[in-house]
């Protein structure tokens, strides 16, 4: 039926019509022509014939005047349908890559397999099971080729992953986040599925002549068709993806219950640590770092302790992460250091204090101001705290990195390479920016006796140290033979469980009057 009749005027057109339709038919039974002609003929002298030959006019003229109006309003009404159609698309579709957007999937209907199982056919979807997939390291291709390159890459992405499903059953979520809907696939055919969608993804894309590649995460779960919305699944699959990106690029898991109960977990550590943050209850311990020419302890490394409500301890590893993700490293980096400066008022003024900065924090442009503040709150010179930051931490933005270095360099305050040799371009990072020492990670510490090729990279770590005048830092050292070996090679300064383990603020001063009583005693 045309859009027109289909409205309210033409409902009502239609209703006129019949009534008009039964109006002549009522008349011809009454004989009404007959009765209007002899109604004419005797008072034609008074002009009756031209009154009704007026009338006739004037209602033939009404009559196409109206179907006139109604050929112009069934024509706006239908350029009104294309336009909501079209706003329709729009709202529910990629503008980028075309795709069907996050809307849209919330508006698909798939059809429930037919409770008659002679009825089955390849009409109707079974199996559905929905994927999520990720891109890893997008930012870094916006960051090297511009946003008109990433946009080139998520459309290429996007025409890859519909060469492998349905192109109305892929849909794009967010800036690099892609869902498909794929049906009638067993167990097996499931994870090949997963496997094609990484390949697909993360074969290079060529844009202005460049070799661009990214990685992906894939998470999928099947959905359960009659005890559930299909969001439900949609969700579900996109928390096996984030599992699966834990564990590196271009991964894929399927769905299983233990991921929720550890969304469940994190959103749980995530309230706390908001409390935790609040009421001051992360500590500042101190871990002893130790002069190896002379013995002596030469200053601290804060290292960030929590113990929750219920007296389990919670791995900074696990609480830092969850504080970058949330943005309360901030606030959590300017307690803690705050407390750690007032801590080390206590100790010899030769002593230093060695903070670490996360790479999140380093693209915060307040960053030195808040330093800063801390240290005139608290009067701890500046030449006592010592700044460790990673070689993760100073690719994001190396610009900004450099200035931040370089105004904290100003002020007096030192700068330490932390966990040298583990992250990228090291060589690089100590030709672009100054440091006071650089940081030996520990698992070089910790295998280089064992192994000869850790050994020469010990020995050339320190032997690049003393070539650019700059102090080495050797972390965990756990074994008197670790000690000794580092001693002969050189290394400037230990740190490991041999010397101490990271303690309270009020045992640093037992610590170090023990120590200096030992050395004596020796």
């Amino acid at each position: 039926m045309p859009v027109f009749f289909r409205s309210r005027a033409g409902r009502q057109c239609l209703l006129l019509v019949a009534l008009g339709v039964a109006l002549w038919a009522i008349g011809a039974m009454l004989e009404f022509g007959d009765r209007l002609a002899a109604f004419v003929s005797a008072f034609d002298s008074y002009g009756a014939d031209k009154l009704v030959l007026a009338l006739a006019v004037g209602g033939t003229m009404s009559f196409v005047y109206s179907v006139l109006r109604i050929a112009d309003l069934r024509r706006e009404m239908e350029l009104r349908a294309r336009a909501e159609a079209r706003a329709d698309w729009t709202a529910t579709h990629d503008h980028l890559t075309k795709l069907p957007n996050r809307y849209a999937f919330e508006r698909k209907v798939v059809r429930k397999a037919p409770a008659d199982p002679d009825a089955i056919s390849e009409d109707w979807e079974r199996n559905v099971t929905i994927f999520c997939v990720d891109l890893d390291g997008f930012k870094k291709v916006n960051d090297l080729i511009g946003h008109n390159g990433g946009d080139a890459l998520l459309i290429e992405v996007s025409k890859r992953i519909c060469a492998i499903g349905r192109a109305d059953c892929v849909y794009r979520f967010g800036g690099d986040e892609f869902i498909i809907v794929a049906t009638g696939l067993s167990e097996q055919h499931e994870e090949r599925f997963a496997r094609l969608l990484i390949q697909a993804v993360t074969r290079p894309v060529y844009i202005d002549g460049s070799a661009v590649e990214v990685g992906a995460s894939v998470g999928y779960d099947r959905w359960a068709q009659d005890s559930e919305p299909l969001e439900h699944a949609a969700h579900r699959s996109d928390l096996a993806m984030y599992e699966a990106k834990s564990r590196g690029p271009n991964h894929y898991l399927a769905f299983q219950s233990s991921m929720r109960d550890k969304v469940a977990l994190r959103a749980s550590l995530e309230a706390k640590l908001r409390v935790a943050i609040q009421k001051k209850s992360i500590l500042p311990f101190y871990q002893p770092l130790i002069d190896l020419k002379t013995s002596n302890v030469c200053g601290f490394e804060a290292l960030a302790r929590w113990t929750d409500d219920d007296g389990a301890n919670i791995s900074p590893l696990v609480f830092i992460a969850i504080a970058e993700e949330t943005g309360l490293i901030t606030a959590l980096f300017e307690d803690l250091l705050a407390q750690a400066c007032r801590d080390a008022l206590a100790w010899d003024d030769h002593l230093t204090l060695s903070f670490n900065v996360s790479p999140v924090q380093m693209e915060d442009r307040l960053l030195t101001t808040r330093i800063f503040r801390a240290l005139a709150a608290t009067g701890l010179p500046a030449h006592r705290l010592e700044i460790e930051i990673t070689e993760n931490a100073l690719i994001q933005d190396p610009a900004s990195a450099a200035a931040i270095l370089e105004e904290l360099h100003r002020a007096g305050v030192q700068i330490a390479l932390d966990d040298f040799g583990t992250g990228y371009s090291s060589l690089a990072q100590l030709a672009r920016y100054r440091f006071d020492k650089i940081k030996i990670d520990r698992s070089f510490i910790a295998t280089y006796r064992d192994d000869e090729r850790q050994e020469k990279i010990v020995r050339a770590m320190l032997g690049l140290g003393r070539s650019l005048n700059i102090q080495t830092t050797a972390e965990g050292i756990e074994e008197q033979r670790q000690l000794s070996h580092l001693i002969q090679l050189g290394c400037d300064i230990g740190q490991g469980y041999l010397f101490g383990r990271p303690m309270p603020a009020e045992e640093t001063l037992s610590f170090l009057a023990n120590r200096d009583l030992a050395l004596a005693a020796g």
